[in-house]
C-alpha cells in the first residue's frame, strides 16, 4: 500500500527544497514526493521502502529506488537522509496493510528509535537528518531518542491540524 501525500508529507517537502544537496536518500519512499523534491536539487537520490509496490511505483518516476527495511539493503554514506516514519501509536482494528504506512509501533516512535540507533553509519560528516512525526507519537519520548542517540535537533515548522501536531525536525550529529 503506496501512502498517499497528506499534511505530513508537504511540510517535510518544504524542507527538503531548502536542504536536499549531494547524495540523499529517502526512506520510507511511499509516492516518492521527497525523492522528487530532492531531485530538484541533485541528482543522486536513493528511494528505500520496505513495500515493494512503493519501490515499483517511484521507479517508473525514473527514481532509483529499491526495497529497505530502514538501512537493511543500505551500504551508503548521506549527505541528507530524509523520514516520515509510520509514527502513529498502533490501532487494534487497523488491518495489516495499513498499520505499514501508519503505525511506528505499539506506542508509535519504535520505528524512530530503531532509525536513530542505526543512522550514524549511514551519514556523512557533516550529514543532516529530515524527519517528521506527530503529537501522537509522544514527542518528549522522540527528543530523548535523538539525543541519546548523540544527536541534536532543531524544530523547523510544527504545524496543528485536526486533533494533533505536526512536527519537523533538522537532526545533526552533536
Amino acid at each position: 500500500m503506496i501512502y498517499e501525500p497528506r499534511e505530513d508529507s508537504f511540510l517535510l517537502a518544504k524542507y527538503v527544497e531548502k536542504f536536499a544537496r549531494g547524495k540523499v536518500l529517502d526512506i520510507g519512499t511511499g509516492s516518492g514526493i521527497q525523492a522528487e523534491t530532492a531531485l530538484k536539487h541533485t541528482k543522486s537520490i536513493l528511494a528505500v521502502d520496505i513495500d515493494k509496490e512503493a519501490v515499483n511505483y517511484v521507479k517508473k518516476k525514473k527514481i532509483k529506488a529499491k526495497v529497505s527495511d530502514l538501512f537493511s539493503n543500505i551500504d551508503d554514506k548521506f549527505d541528507l537522509i530524509i523520514f516520515n516514519p509510520p509514527y502513529l501509536p498502533d490501532e487494534k482494528l487497523e488491518d495489516i496493510e495499513s498499520k505499514l504506512t501508519t503505525s511506528g509501533g505499539r506506542y508509535g516512535y519504535e520505528i524512530l528509535e530503531r532509525f536513530f540507533s542505526r543512522v550514524n553509519k549511514h551519514l556523512n560528516k557533516n550529514g543532516k537528518i529530515l524527519i517528521v512525526f506527530s503529537s501522537l507519537t509522544n514527542k518528549e519520548k522522540i527528543d530523548n531518542i535523538i539525543n541519546k542517540n548523540n544527536f541534536r535537533f532543531k524544530l523547523l515548522e510544527k504545524q496543528k491540524i485536526f486533533f494533533e501536531v505536526l512536527y519537523c525536525y533538522l537532526v545533526e550529529r552533536k
